[in-house]
């Protein structure tokens, strides 16, 4: 039975560490691999990102597997919740082994952050390595197989997309071959995720099957919009995030082509993407339990595919499941309380 998330890939859990209140609008998202970790790569694809261990995920390069990655609020700042983290795994013994003792481990804990700074109103309110251990400790709680929370929640909390409240979106699907893939996305874009003729979703119009909103709720909802953009001011800065994954035995290299094609949803789903002030980064985690099919070569073009379905999938779940906010940092409508009626 699967539960259309991230945590259909088996072995992977997902935790979330929320911050609201009293100036707080942010928190932080782990994704926790099996013991003994993932394969993972990266693709950074905007132009202003705020990552960590990154560069450990290069192919070349010697880490081999990781136990977990971070997704954050508090932009720069917000990355100290991966020290969180890397505490709770040294603790149990998980990481890369660099001396005689087995507890002489670093875990490698890529990150990489959202700007939420000051949308709760206090510009000081960013999560820190406290936050990141709450996540991690989460998504070890869980069960395997479990749903995961979506819209406001984790690293989604103070997420905004375009001029709507942003947020946690997952998706999965399984191929013919038996194989999972799936993508958890925090969906805090600078660019739009709605049609601005119609207020339609772009990320359901290429799925052919969404009912435009009627001409009417539309208006109602551009001038909430226009009310709403008028006292937050400056447009907030962005960065779309998120973690593709799958079942299959995939190498680095090609862990690091599914990454750079999942890109593909995000630019289905938000319009503009990637520009300078964008921090869009997507990791891709294989846990190996499926092989591909060694006569056909091109076995992995289905689960690129998908894998952009998914992050596309993903971000309209995250835009439709975010609540409301109005606050004193800022006012963004939901879109389900803008077009929930049609």
């Amino acid at each position: 039975m699967t539960v259309d998330a991230l945590t259909d890939v088996a072995g992977l859990r997902v935790g979330h560490a929320t911050c609201t209140g009293d100036g707080w609008l942010t928190g932080t998202t782990v994704v926790l691999a099996p013991p003994g970790g993932a394969t993972a790569a990266v693709d950074v694809r905007g132009g202003g990102p705020g990552t960590k261990e990154t560069d450990a995920l290069d192919p070349r390069n010697l880490v081999q597997k990781v136990e977990a990655v971070v997704l954050t609020g508090g932009s720069a700042y917000g990355l100290d919740s991966a020290s969180g983290v890397m505490a709770w795994l040294e603790e149990r013994g998980r990481g890369v082994r660099v001396g005689p003792d087995p507890a002489h481990v670093v875990p490698v804990v890529p990150a990489a952050a959202v700007f939420d700074l000051g949308r709760g109103g206090d510009f000081r309110a960013r999560p820190d390595a406290s936050t990141g251990r709450a996540a991690v400790e989460a998504a070890d709680a869980s069960e395997p197989g479990t749903p995961v929370r979506e819209g406001s929640v984790g690293a989604g909390t103070g997420a905004v997309a375009g001029t709507v409240k942003g947020g946690i979106g997952t998706a999965s699907v399984v191929l013919d071959s038996g194989i999972t893939v799936a993508a958890l996305v925090v969906a805090n874009a600078a660019g739009s995720v709605m049609q601005p003729e119609t207020g339609a979703l772009y990320g359901e119009l290429l799925q052919g099957r969404t009912p435009y909103p009627s001409a009417e709720v539309h208006e109602a909802a551009r001038r909430r919009l226009a009310e709403a953009i008028s006292r937050n001011g400056a447009p907030p800065l962005n960065t779309t995030l998120a973690v593709v994954a799958t079942d299959a035995d995939i190498s680095r290299a090609q862990a690091q082509k599914l990454a750079g094609t999942a890109h593909d949803g995000i630019a289905r789903a938000v319009r503009p993407v990637h520009l300078l002030n964008d921090g869009d980064t997507v990791f891709a985690l294989a846990t190996g339990g499926r092989p591909l099919a060694d006569e056909n070569p091109l076995a992995l073009n289905d689960i690129l595919a998908a894998g952009a379905d998914v992050v596309a999938r993903a971000i309209v779940r995250a835009v439709r499941a975010a609540e409301s906010v109005d606050g004193a940092g800022g006012v963004w409508p939901g879109y389900e309380e803008l077009y929930g009626g049609r």
